[in-house]
């Protein structure tokens, strides 16, 4: 069996790998490990552990959840930038109450779409990506909704209402609908209409997987 030449360059790996050394401690430090359930952070672990083997379904995975939500990420600060909030999601990226490391340390939501779309084209998208990621997906937000805190105006740093399982604000559970409407919406709306149209367009526009050779 004839080994593949390595598709991304070894310069993009240790840049990723030191970024992600530098952020997981300090995140860990200040936010604490349930942090690491918003499907951004695993979208950087998921990536981290498949950017050394090239692992495209790993990294097809983290394209596939969070290509579009952290595209909207982008906006948002944009618009914020051009000096209009557009869903707030950024705001406290201007928080001058906010460390601004840390706020620099989060804009790793700005190029990490960017990386992965550049990663996917190297390693190509594996198919099966869409159907790991939602069942990844649907055991993550039950946790979130049923065992981590609800909104709070008062939470400080620790994390709360993560993925958005209680509505868009950290500081108040939304009052459209019943909470376990919204809840049931997320599991049902982010799989039909965020992941299924990030799968189709990944899967014309990118490459396939590339087969080892023999």
């Amino acid at each position: 069996m004839t080994k593949l030449a390595s598709r991304v360059p070894l310069l993009v790996k240790i840049g990723y790998s030191a970024y992600m050394a530098l952020l997981v401690p300090i995140y860990l430090h200040y936010y604490g490990p349930t942090n690491f359930l918003y499907i951004c952070d695993v979208a950087l672990i998921l990536t981290l552990i498949g950017i050394w083997p090239e692992n495209s379904l790993l990294i097809s995975m983290s394209c596939v959840g969070i290509l579009v939500p952290q595209m909207a990420w982008v906006v948002d600060l944009l618009a914020n930038l051009a000096g209009v909030s557009l869903t707030g999601v950024t705001d406290y990226m201007f928080d001058a109450s906010h460390s601004l490391f840390l706020r620099l340390l989060s804009l790793y939501h700005a190029w990490l779409p960017f990386l992965l779309i550049y990663l996917v084209a190297k390693v190509g998208y594996d198919r099966r990506a869409i159907w790991c990621w939602t069942a990844l997906f649907w055991v993550l937000l039950p946790v979130c909704y049923f065992l981590m805190p609800p909104p709070s105006p008062d939470a400080g740093l620790t994390p709360v209402n993560i993925n958005y399982v209680w509505g868009p604000s950290d500081n108040a559970a939304q009052t459209w609908v019943s909470a376990s409407v919204w809840f049931a919406g997320l599991m049902i709306a982010l799989p039909l209409l965020v992941f299924a149209p990030t799968h189709m367009l990944l899967s014309r526009l990118a490459p396939k997987t590339a087969a080892k050779a023999r």
